[in-house]
């Protein structure tokens, strides 16, 4: 069969086997002149019966198309070699529609039947760019980054707003060199917004850089990528929780046989540059990558003006406007703040905490929520004075008997709580690093009122999120106007239909880094691609990483109830006693394991809660054993890894409903 009528592409092509590296950069640079000046792009081979088919499928639709026949090009296996890596795919036929990567033979059927294809042939490109994502956090950089793989042009906004004490992640980085020649040492000095320069070493961000006998800056850039988890949130406070069970790991170990004299002592300002500088070399990777697949970073703030059209302002106040077929908002929450006398002047958050110049001393941390009881943590597992002022529950919205028992370690380890009380004025009493600020608290339970002197406030009373200033009154994108949370149907849509959004600004999804990340590339991949896969907001694993972690998947014991009715569930539990806790001398009565299970499903575990060292770690293959359906009797059948605390999960026989004792005698 011959193959239909198409425009037949060229391409010239060394001629030799083995391609230089300048060589084969320009056959990439060419295929991708061919993908990107072509509405329809099929590399084929003139006897390859699947690209025959497809390029039937595109004469029936009456659609132009190129063909380049990789058969018939000097050093085609070459050029292959070279498509494979752009596309990822190592086969014929590879097509390409409007710049977006369909696949081969079958998949490119597949989306035709589903409609994608007809979609993709259908896009505009009246705009500047196919796709600008308004935000540089985890969710928004898995966005725009899988819609450059899909050939997509895509931008990036992103501006980070100082804190009130004028805290703002990210760097101002210059690269210097010291020396002459070959024996010039490349050297990075790192500026924070908050003005706490410091000097590196260039391979802490994996810079390679040829010698340069100059003194003067090589580079000049600002970095900030990642958002709050990678900047001022997951990654820092997990790295403090290290520090502070390696503090703990140093008293266990002298019953373990290790002898030392020397007095140990925490150095604040050595761990928060180690810390920074790690922040830094992510912040780093990521601008790379985005340049790698071509993605277009802005560093300014973003504003809708028109359906769209969105104005970019930088930090010199200059105004630049970009239109886009499509946006997605990904601009995430930032700490909220208690509107009493002195919170903004004198208090901080977890936006200024992980980068503070000075160890805080005497803390209250104001709130009970994961990110105040884990900042407590790490604050006390360092040694310093803690206290945290409760309004209410703690864990607001996470298991209560588990949130109570977090609690209780975390008194029986130094923590204290001030239960039913509220902060209405900070005021400073002395100046300094940290200095001494006055603290008046009501209670909300009567009358009471309290006063006390701390070196620092920490505020973790929630977060706004940031969807009031960005214009989208402007374009008719509907907000939740008490939370400012944006509301999406299944395919994070919004009521606009080329305005999508994702990650914390989601009403009623998780806020959780790795379900951002998620969302953000299935998106990309349904907007620009031929995929229809939507992400799934059930059964999210998370941990609260509290000096002993507390690590969770499916529904609190409260949840379960309102949806099963206590009747209809099963709670098995057990308190445990980790061996590395045995000789250590630790509590035998502390960690604690329970699932909860529909007794008319087969048993099935709709809750599955941890309490215990690595909580983190064990959580997440349980996550994915509940996404299979996990049951009572599949775990009974599981055989555990001794000695281990997950394996706990295997042997629980105790439930509630029995009332027996669960305390433990031995490990």
């Amino acid at each position: 069969m011959s193959s239909p009528p198409g425009r037949r592409a060229r391409l010239s092509s060394p001629g030799t086997s083995r391609q230089t590296p300048d060589a084969r950069e320009e056959v990439r640079h060419r295929l991708k002149d061919l993908i990107e000046g072509n509405r329809v792009m099929i590399f084929s081979k003139s006897y390859c019966p699947h690209s025959t088919r497809v390029k039937e499928l595109f004469s029936s639709l009456g659609v132009d198309y190129n063909i380049l026949e990789l058969d018939q090009v000097d050093d085609g296996a070459s050029v292959q070699e070279v498509l494979t890596e752009i596309s990822n795919q190592k086969t014929v036929p590879n097509i390409f529609v409007n710049k977006v990567h369909v696949g081969g033979c079958d998949r490119t059927f597949q989306a035709h039947k589903n409609g994608l294809l007809q979609k993709l042939l259908q896009e505009d490109s009246a705009h500047d760019y196919d796709l600008i994502v308004i935000g540089g956090g985890s969710g928004g950089l898995s966005c725009a980054k899988e819609a450059a793989n899909l050939g997509k042009k895509v931008m990036v906004l992103d501006f980070v707003v100082p804190s009130p004490r004028g805290s703002s992640w990210g760097w101002a980085l210059s690269v210097w060199s010291r020396g002459q020649g070959r024996e010039a040492r490349v050297l990075t000095l790192l500026a924070s917004s908050s003005g706490r320069p410091h000097m590196v070493d260039a391979t802490v961000l994996g810079l390679t850089l040829a010698p340069c006998p100059f003194s003067w800056p090589l580079l000049l850039l600002t970095l900030g990528l990642g958002g709050t988890c990678v900047n001022v949130g997951c990654i820092p406070k997990k790295l403090m929780h290290q520090a502070a069970l390696l503090g703990q790991a140093l008293q266990d170990s002298r019953k373990f046989g290790w002898e030392y004299n020397q007095q140990v002592r925490h150095n604040w300002e050595a761990m928060t540059e180690a810390i920074q500088n790690h922040i830094s070399s992510l912040n780093w990777s990521y601008r790379l990558t985005l340049r790698e697949k071509g993605v277009a970073y802005v560093n300014s703030y973003g504003e809708f003006v028109e359906l769209h059209k969105i104005k970019a302002t930088n930090k010199k106040g200059q105004e630049t406007f970009y239109t886009a077929s499509k946006f997605v908002i990904a601009t995430g929450e930032r700490p909220r703040y208690l509107g009493i006398q002195g919170d903004k002047e004198y208090c901080i958050t977890s936006d200024d905490l992980f980068s503070l110049r000075y160890c805080p001393g005497r803390t209250l941390v104001v709130g009970a929520s994961y990110v105040g009881l884990e900042c407590a943590g790490f604050l006390a597992g360092l040694g310093l004075d803690v206290t945290v002022m409760v309004r209410s529950v703690l864990l607001r919205g996470f298991d209560q008997e588990m949130a109570e028992k977090v609690g209780s370690y975390l008194e029986q380890h130094g923590v204290k709580f001030q239960r039913k009380f509220t902060p209405v004025s900070v005021q400073q009493v002395e100046k300094g690093s940290p200095g001494k600020l006055k603290v008046v608290a009501k209670s909300t339970a009567g009358p009471e009122t309290v006063e006390e002197v701390y070196n620092t406030v920490l505020l973790a009373i929630g977060r706004e999120s940031c969807t009031r200033k960005i214009g989208l009154e402007k374009i008719g994108v509907k907000i939740n106007e008490k939370t400012g949370k944006i509301p999406v149907n299944d395919v994070e849509q919004t009521n606009v239909p080329h305005v999508y959004a994702i990650g914390d600004v989601l009403e009623g999804k998780p806020e959780l880094t790795p379900v951002a990340i998620q969302a953000g590339k299935l998106l990309a991949r349904r907007l620009f691609g031929a995929s229809l896969e939507k992400c799934d907001y059930i059964n999210v694993p998370t941990t609260v990483f509290t000096p002993l972690e507390y690590g969770c998947c499916g529904l609190s014991e409260e949840k379960a109830i309102e949806v099963y009715k206590k009747e209809n569930l099963e709670v098995y539990h057990t308190l445990f006693w980790p061996l590395e806790w045995t000789v250590a001398g630790r509590d035998n009565n502390t960690c604690y394991a329970k699932i909860i299970c529909n007794k008319f499903d087969n048993e099935r575990v709709v809750g599955f809660h941890l309490l215990g060292p690595n909580a983190g770690e064990i959580t997440q293959g349980f996550a994915a054993a509940m996404k299979c359906g996990l049951t009572k009797q599949l775990l009974n059948d599981t055989i555990g890894i001794h000695p281990t605390c997950g394996e706990v999960f295997t042997t629980l026989e105790i439930t509630k409903s029995s009332g027996l004792d669960i305390t433990q005698k031995g490990c």
